[in-house]
């Protein structure tokens, strides 16, 4: 389950418990009866009770627009990783639609190789190519073979179209 539909259905219950919410406030002032509250005997903690409905009112109201604003983030985030897909070459595309290859949300042209640490792979759209970051920070072995094996595929099958100057 994607993040953007739990975020949209997080929104459609706040939606909804705001509906219930404000048909128990609507409930409760026609409880009066149209007698003025000064009149009542519990004028008082009728207000109060008022009040207090009106404030989880619209603390509800702004849990709403919080989650309103973090789709549209979560939306605007999946545009950019969707242009940045854009312009990558075929080879990296299907590493990332088989999982070898993940995107990164914030940057969405690095990629990280699955079950390597730390290394980035680069794609520069700019330039045409394909570069690598924090290599020598990988510690183990098989992680370094792993990173190198598949950078120098990618660097061999996309780079050699393009002349770098």
């Amino acid at each position: 389950m994607s993040r953007l539909s739990i975020l949209k259905q997080s929104l459609e219950k706040k939606e909804n418990k705001f509906n219930e919410m404000i048909n128990n406030h609507f409930d409760t002032v026609r409880s009066a009866n149209g007698q003025p509250l000064n009149d009542k005997r519990n004028g008082y903690a009728t207000m109060r009770k008022w009040d207090n409905q009106n404030s989880a009112l619209q603390n509800q109201q702004q849990e709403i627009e919080k989650t309103r604003d973090a789709i549209f983030r979560e939306e605007f985030k999946q545009d950019c990783i969707q242009g940045a897909k854009d312009g990558m070459p075929m080879e990296i595309l299907e590493l990332i639609n088989k999982g070898i290859l993940k995107q990164w949300g914030k940057h969405p042209n690095i990629m990280f190789v699955e079950g390597v640490d730390k290394a980035r792979i680069i794609w520069d759209n700019k330039k045409k190519v394909v570069m690598h970051k924090y290599y020598t920070s990988i510690i183990d072995d098989s992680q370094k073979i792993k990173f190198r094996e598949l950078y120098n595929k990618l660097y061999k099958s996309t780079n050699s179209k393009t002349k770098v100057s």
